[in-house]
């Protein structure tokens, strides 16, 4: 599950750094019957402000009046789903780092003694992960380790384990 909105990579004009962070603000600004709106990220390193298009020239009328609202409140929730949408991040050309943006809750450590775990992996968010640092960090093993175990056939998922995934899997642990 996600802990903080990740950080935007993209070049900084100002400085050359490579990250921002979003603060969860947005601006948006009318003219006339128009309306842009962008979600803004501030630069690591120096601070300076990156605008990430929400939308662009776009009818008032369109915009859903719930939205309008949730811009103008600066709803922390909506920048986290617009981060996702990969929409508004093909617009703005950017890539998200999930780096320390997410933890792993695996409902306590009664299941690790058992011989055979049959474990089904839900993601509350689209935070692109491999499953073997799943399975590690969850199961208290190394990533090499668990490479072995998969190898030896003691690892057993339908999913690639070495591939990022955004979506839910079950895997089978042999001890």
């Amino acid at each position: 599950m996600p802990t903080c909105l990740p950080l935007v990579l993209r070049r900084c004009r100002s400085c050359g750094g490579g990250r921002f962070r979003p603060n969860g603000r947005f601006r948006a600004n009318a003219h006339h019957k128009l309306i842009d709106a962008w979600l803004l990220a501030l630069c690591t390193t120096c601070g300076d402000t990156a605008k990430l298009t929400v939308f662009e020239r776009t009818r008032v009328r369109s915009v859903p009046p719930g939205l309008l609202d949730r811009l103008h409140a600066n709803d922390p929730l909506l920048a986290a789903e617009l981060l996702q949408d990969p929409a508004v991040l093909r617009r703005s050309r950017v890539a998200l780092d999930w780096t320390g943006a997410w933890r792993l809750d695996t409902g306590g450590a009664d299941h690790l003694d058992r011989e055979v775990i049959d474990v089904a992996v839900r993601f509350a968010a689209r935070i692109p992960v491999r499953p073997v640092r799943l399975i590690a960090e969850g199961c208290g093993l190394s990533r090499s380790e668990v490479g072995r175990l998969a190898a030896e056939g003691r690892v057993v998922s339908a999913v690639r384990l070495d591939a990022r995934l955004t979506e839910g899997f079950t895997f089978t642990l042999k001890r």
